[in-house]
């Protein structure tokens, strides 16, 4: 009759070291067991927890020093947002502190003002405000979008903040590039392939279309909210994630709703972003002037694929 592995109670809740495994009744030989996984270079977790980032950031934070916060993409984890938190762990510390990077961390140094540590989580990260600063400075332009609408949608931070921080620190290295972030931030952005899709128009020298336009009808009823519009040209267009699948008769039938109304609707996938971006602003690209009077006449749906 095979043995059911020890698994001690207190030990299923968080990381814990070797020293607490012990107490608990277990051996470094348990710890080699299919029952748990090491995180890091001093910790153990149960193995149903080890995928949650929480659980490696509470190993981390524990063999920090006080004053260590984290940082980049992992403050932006711990203030909500989407990124991957923990590859690797991002960590900031002031210029005298004496530890050095480690595996599956990054250490960077700064000294930081008191308002730019916050706790989130029971863990102290770098405020939203500045880690917003730091994405900023250090990632591609469009990525760095992409993290400013999602904090600005999900109210992690608001443009006051942001536009304060911009005001006292005009002279900190990456302000500039905040700046311009800032500019081409849209706090209407749902998604981040919504966001990149709107980039890739506006970088590409189109006009920016507004987002999450309610659309009527001439008797005012409620047709549909696109992802992005251009008013003048009455054109809709959409990004179709995974949820679309999910969702297709609805969708069909707003689209329809659109289009009997004289919108023109506009849809893109994830590959027409990333594939064939120069053929979604081909398709894109306003027409004519002497054709606008001809919108609600032609009726037009491309998919590009």
């Amino acid at each position: 009759m095979s043995r059911h592995p020890l698994v001690p109670a207190e030990l299923t809740r968080g990381p814990f070291t070797l020293v607490e495994a012990r107490q608990a009744g277990l051996t470094r030989r348990h710890l080699q067991g299919a029952s748990w996984r090491r995180v890091g270079s001093s910790f153990y977790v149960w193995a149903p927890l080890a995928d949650k980032p929480a659980l490696l950031l509470e190993a981390v934070h524990r063999r920090l020093p006080v004053a260590a916060l984290f940082s980049g993409q992992t403050a932006a984890w711990l203030h909500g947002l989407d990124p991957p938190p923990c590859d690797p762990v991002e960590v900031t510390i002031s210029e005298s502190c004496g530890i050095s990077a480690r595996a599956g961390m990054v250490v960077r140094r700064a000294e930081l003002a008191e308002e730019d540590v916050v706790e989130r989580r029971g863990m102290r990260p770098t405020s939203a405000v500045r880690m917003l600063a730091d994405l900023s400075h250090r990632l591609p332009l469009v990525e760095a979008v992409v993290a400013m609408d999602m904090a600005l949608h999900r109210e992690a931070v608001d443009l006051g903040h942001l536009h304060a921080y911009l005001a006292a620190h005009p002279r900190r290295k990456g302000v500039a590039r905040l700046r311009q972030v800032i500019e081409l931030a849209e706090p209407a952005s749902e998604s981040a392939m919504e966001t990149r899709l709107r980039l890739l128009l506006v970088l590409a020298g189109l006009p920016r279309p507004e987002a999450q336009v309610p659309l009527h009808d001439e008797r005012g009823h409620f047709l549909g909210r696109p992802d992005l519009y251009y008013r003048a040209h009455r054109l809709a267009l959409e990004y179709d994630g995974s949820t679309h699948r999910e969702s297709v008769l609805e969708d069909n039938r707003r689209q329809n709703r659109l289009i009997n109304a004289g919108f023109r609707l506009l849809r893109f996938a994830a590959a027409d972003v990333h594939r064939t971006p120069d053929s979604i602003v081909a398709v894109v690209r306003p027409l004519p002037t002497g054709s606008r009077a001809c919108l609600r006449r032609r009726i037009t749906i491309a998919r590009v694929r």
